[in-house]
């Protein structure tokens, strides 16, 4: 595997959580450099402090739900870094685990703008250049929550819904042009980070950081179009089309436990 080996690679939410944690394995595994994205310059700044031992690393504060701002820093990184030929849209919020009636406006549009639009520009701003080039990849972390139904969640969940039907569009079109530019679509369940602090899970284990990491890098390696985290995920998407909505509610919502998952939610607090 030596896609991202020699390649520059940027990471949108990069310098916190599994961002940060895929930065590192992109220059363990030789990439010619690594460019973070990130709202947080505190962040920024420790994390290309820490790994400019491993490689090249490029830091920029990029506020990605505004649109003028990601263009200025597309043409800015370019001009610095060359031409960036993998991108991970990694950086994502949840805003809280109220009901659909309880959220504000602005809850909503941020959250979209952040989950949904973001990803959608930035791929928009680098992929005429990556088909021009006929090299690239662009990789696109959604969430389980975009294969099912969840209450307390459906802003969220309708971000990631809308991500996973883009994405895997978008790689249905490259593959018509007979590009060799990739998609992939990443759908992990909650993984530990701070972002989803105080959920719980029955039956499906919290995922750790690092070995999730891992399987998203390798995925962007073997050219994956589409990878849930855990395996077992796609095994609820066929339940789905074969099961009555009631009794697929009670076995996966009630049962599993899905549909508590989010109610102690607290998520990562501000100090």
């Amino acid at each position: 595997m030596t896609k991202i080996k020699g390649n520059n690679v940027l990471i949108t939410g990069g310098a916190s959580g599994i961002g940060r944690i895929m930065g590192r394995m992109a220059l363990e595994r030789g990439a010619k450099s690594l460019i973070i994205w990130d709202i947080n310059e505190a962040n920024i700044a420790s994390t290309v402090e820490e790994y400019k031992k491993l490689g090249t690393v490029k830091g920029y504060k990029v506020d990605v739900s505004n649109t003028q701002q990601v263009q200025e820093i597309v043409a800015q990184t370019e001009k610095e870094c060359g031409n960036v030929d993998i991108v991970i849209n990694c950086a994502g919020i949840v805003a809280n685990n109220e009901t659909f009636d309880k959220q504000s406006i602005r809850d909503i549009e941020r959250t979209i703008s952040i989950n949904t639009t973001a990803p959608m520009i930035i791929a928009q701003q680098f992929l005429p250049k990556m088909i021009e080039r006929n090299h690239g990849h662009i990789c696109n972390i959604a969430s389980a929550a975009g294969m099912i139904s969840n209450p307390r969640m459906s802003v969220y969940a309708a971000s990631k819904w809308a991500v996973i039907g883009w994405s895997d569009s978008v790689r249905i079109e490259l593959k018509q042009m007979k590009s060799k530019v990739r998609f992939t679509t990443i759908a992990p369940y909650f993984i530990n980070t701070g972002m989803f602090d105080g959920v719980k899970s029955r039956f499906f284990k919290i995922l750790k950081p690092e070995p999730t990491s891992k399987k998203i890098m390798n995925a962007i390696e073997r050219n994956r179009n589409f990878k849930g985290i855990p395996f077992g995920y796609h095994f609820i998407r066929f339940c789905q089309a074969i099961l009555p909505t009631s009794i697929f509610d009670y076995i996966f919502g009630e049962f599993v436990g899905i549909f508590h998952a989010m109610d102690n939610f607290t998520g990562r607090q501000k100090k």
